[in-house]
């Protein structure tokens, strides 16, 4: 009998478990994967990131039609009408297409799919329902859920988190999104768009926290400007629940009276924390951070001999690209070889319409580390975005005032979730802002705005 029953056994099935497994049996490691939902991909293939880009589309493309955005363009479609189990239909449909084709993987690729939520019960052995399973090495990848606010009970029906967000059996007339982050904005965003009005409750001055300034500004300009209403500063106290509606009681983040908002809908989107409960950590030794985090090190090493952890469970931004890299990362050091992630080059994408994008330090944090120089460059004036009736947004690139070395970039505009790719890449070959300004881009493209950006950091655009 071997001593282990694998080399790796991988601990949750999202964008950082699945991808840690197909890279560890690809290096020729014996790997299993414990996943206990009835589908692989975690929470953002099944509930969350990609589930809600499909109703970003259906619903951008719907408000293109029924604003009269299209006929403006010479498209006339007479009445337009939303069918809103259509929409969800496709969301669906886009989500069985990519879990079965984890599956598929996994079959390809010979990882074993234990089905059952893991737990500890000594530092190489955990038991999956029935099955008690010892691994050489066990890779902690069990993601995060979302953060409860206290007082506050989500309901799935009236008062709902962001996986209920994407299952609402009807337009509300009011929705309120409490939290003004990314996800909050995404889905408040899908239903403005058909029809629902949104008001956003930010217990911070702006909304976006950790984006740069310009960026939140302009943001929360555009996103008015889309109909949304902000209560910036403003703390949300309770939650009442009587007939079907929410009364929301709010007061000032500073101190103030109160006040009350009725809502059809209320969306509780504060963050996120990480999944720890139920591990049995302490069975293996290891314990969380103040945050619920598990400590690595460089290389993804837990305090624990054998034992790894990636993505939403350890610090860093809690993004499925990150943990992506990390799950191959963490493979390549489990076989002997050299994974390296830059976490000071980890992109942010908001899906919004414009889209919202950035990489490195914001114009505040790079301003406190030394002199900066700053290009920015209006989407107004690319060609591209205003045959394309695209003029919102801006480009703008942050450089060591010294060096030229490109310290951030951020974009707001219709593409800049692929737009973001170049700039990450760039600053991962430490370009400066003179070698992207002279790097040819095509015409006419939405990329020129970052040239014309990189440009303006020596004061020499061309088409401003």
């Amino acid at each position: 009998m071997a001593e282990y029953d694998f080399d790796v056994l991988v601990i949750g099935a999202g964008p950082g478990g699945y991808v840690a497994a197909i890279r560890a049996a690809q290096l020729g490691l014996k790997t299993a994967c414990a996943e206990g939902r009835e589908t692989l991909g975690g929470t953002c293939l099944n509930v969350g990131c990609i589930p809600s880009k499909a109703l970003l589309h259906a619903s951008e493309l719907y408000n293109e039609a029924a604003s009269g955005a299209l006929a403006k363009l010479g498209v006339k479609l007479g009445s337009v009408e939303l069918d809103l189990d259509a929409m969800h239909a496709q969301r669906k449909e886009a989500v069985k297409g990519l879990t079965g084709g984890i599956e598929y993987l996994f079959k390809k690729n010979k990882v074993e799919w234990l089905k059952g939520y893991a737990a500890f019960t000594s530092k190489d052995t955990v038991q999956v329902g029935d099955r008690t399973v010892r691994a050489k090495n066990i890779v902690i990848a069990t993601g995060s859920s979302v953060t409860p606010l206290p007082g506050v009970t989500v309901d799935q029906q009236v008062v709902v988190d962001s996986t209920g967000a994407l299952e609402l059996a009807k337009v509300p007339e009011h929705l309120v999104v409490i939290g003004g982050g990314v996800i909050g904005l995404e889905l408040g965003s899908v239903w403005r768009r058909v029809g629902a009005k949104v008001t956003v409750v930010e217990y911070l001055d702006q909304i976006l926290p950790g984006f740069d300034g310009d960026v939140r500004k302009e943001a929360q300009k555009l996103f008015k400007k889309q109909g949304i209403e902000f209560k910036t500063g403003t703390k949300v106290t309770g939650v009442a629940v009587n007939g079907g509606k929410a009364t929301i009681t709010v007061e000032p983040a500073k101190g103030g009276a109160a006040e009350t908002i009725e809502a059809d809908n209320v969306l509780v989107a504060i963050g996120r924390r990480p999944n720890t409960d139920g591990l049995n950590l302490e069975a293996a030794g290891l314990t969380v951070n103040a945050r619920g985090q598990i400590e690595v090190g460089h290389e993804f090493e837990t305090a624990v001999d054998g034992i790894w952890a990636i993505g939403d469970v350890v610090p860093g931004p809690m993004l499925a690209h990150k943990a992506e890299d990390e799950g191959i990362a963490v493979a390549e050091n489990i076989a002997g070889l050299t994974g390296i992630v830059n976490h000071d080059l980890i992109p942010s994408v908001v899906y919004t319409m414009p889209e919202i994008a950035g990489v490195g330090l914001t114009e505040e944090a790079a301003k406190e580390k030394g002199e900066i120089k700053v290009g920015k460059f209006p989407m107004a004036g690319n060609s591209r975005a205003k045959t394309n009736h695209e003029p919102d947004g801006f480009v703008k690139v942050i450089s060591d005032a010294k060096t030229d070395r490109v310290l951030g970039v951020w974009i707001i505009t219709s593409l800049a979730g692929t737009m973001i790719a170049q700039a990450t890449q760039a600053m991962e070959f430490g370009a400066t802002s003179e070698d992207i300004a002279y790097t040819c881009h095509a015409h006419p493209t939405h990329s020129e705005a970052i040239k014309e950006a990189a440009m303006a950091v020596t004061g020499k655009p061309i088409h401003i």
